[in-house]
């Protein structure tokens, strides 16, 4: 939304010998978890530097001492890889593995995570990652619309090429917040750096469309459709019909719908669609509890059907629209 677009990047920083205000900060920035000191409890010193970029959020924790911690399904994409020292991490009832200096772990979100062996020496850096964001982003990658969420591998290679840049843009980030009046500090820097990292994700870990992304671009598509898809994407609410795209697309409506089932995969009504519902999606997850309802954002969006709206999001994002709001 344009409000996500228009600001700074946002910096917090926390230093605290408490277990609770640990958990707090923690929680703030990421999500609810359970914390444990498995170590000497004398030397627990939290230390968390967080950038929060909008779709991603870029953490810098250590602990001091041993810890063992979890959370149930984050329901956001999650990357942590050590600067130094060592911990485990076991998704679900899966195997334990041990995250390493050279290979991040990629976290499901739909799994509990546990995390655990984490050594007194250990610093992370912790990415949290939007879902709905990477989504988009694929989308805009593949220049067509995706039905499901890629699934990442559970590692991501940072000892060389793209994964590397990826670990090192992102730590960037988190120096910059001793820069007054820096490159963060523009709204508009912030955006790109968001953008170049929801990127630099599906292109330097393996994930279900990687094929996909790596394939030959497809051939250009014909300009009737992409006045179309611009005008939509500029005013997705507007009361659009089949006729109404047509003349929009400056040619006939046998000729756009044909068009559109070539190169977009789905009918021009159909792409309507998704677009509002897409937007459905985004708007009641910034939404702040008590502020709207799902019926005034569905109008908002030239939604008229209740029924049948929220029976296509959920069959689209896996969920009914009070849930996404209720999360959000």
């Amino acid at each position: 939304m344009a409000g996500e677009e228009e600001r700074a990047a946002e910096f917090s920083s926390y230093a605290t010998n408490s277990v609770e205000e640990a958990h707090d900060a923690i929680a703030a920035h990421y999500y609810d978890l359970r914390l444990e000191v498995t170590g000497r409890s004398a030397q627990f010193a939290t230390s968390l530097s967080v950038v929060d970029l909008g779709a991603l959020v870029v953490g810098d924790i250590r602990f001091g001492t041993e810890m063992r911690m979890s959370f149930g399904e984050p329901g956001v994409y999650h990357v942590a890889v050590p600067f130094g020292g060592r911990f485990s991490v076991q998704e679900g009832h899966g195997d334990v593995q041990l995250a390493t200096e050279r290979r991040a772990v990629v976290f499901d979100p739909a799994r509990d995570i546990h995390i655990d062996a984490w050594s007194a020496d250990c610093r992370a850096l912790t990415v949290k990652i939007d879902k709905a964001a990477v989504l988009r982003q694929l989308e805009v990658l593949l220049g067509r619309s995706v039905r499901q969420p890629p699934r990442f591998e559970p590692y991501m290679d940072v000892s060389r090429g793209p994964g590397l840049s990826w670990m090192r843009l992102a730590m960037w980030n988190l120096l910059e917040r001793d820069v007054p009046l820096g490159l963060l500090s523009r709204p508009m820097i912030r955006g790109r750096l968001e953008q170049t990292l929801l990127e630099g994700m599906l292109l330097a870990t393996d994930h279900s469309f990687r094929a996909a992304l790596e394939a030959p671009p497809p051939p250009m598509r014909p300009v009737s459709v992409k006045r179309v898809m611009d005008a939509v994407q500029e005013l997705p609410a507007e009361p659009y019909d089949a006729n109404r795209l047509a003349a929009i697309g400056q040619v006939s409506l046998r000729t756009l719908q044909e068009a559109f089932r070539r190169d977009v995969g789905m009918s021009p009504m159909a792409y309507v669609q998704e677009v509002r519902l897409q937007r459905v999606h985004r708007q009641l997850r910034a939404a702040a509890p008590g502020t709207t309802t799902v019926t005034d954002v569905a109008h908002a969006w030239g939604f008229v059907h209740l029924g049948r709206f929220a029976r296509r999001y959920r069959e689209r994002f896996g969920e009914s629209p009070s849930q996404t709001l209720r999360a959000g």
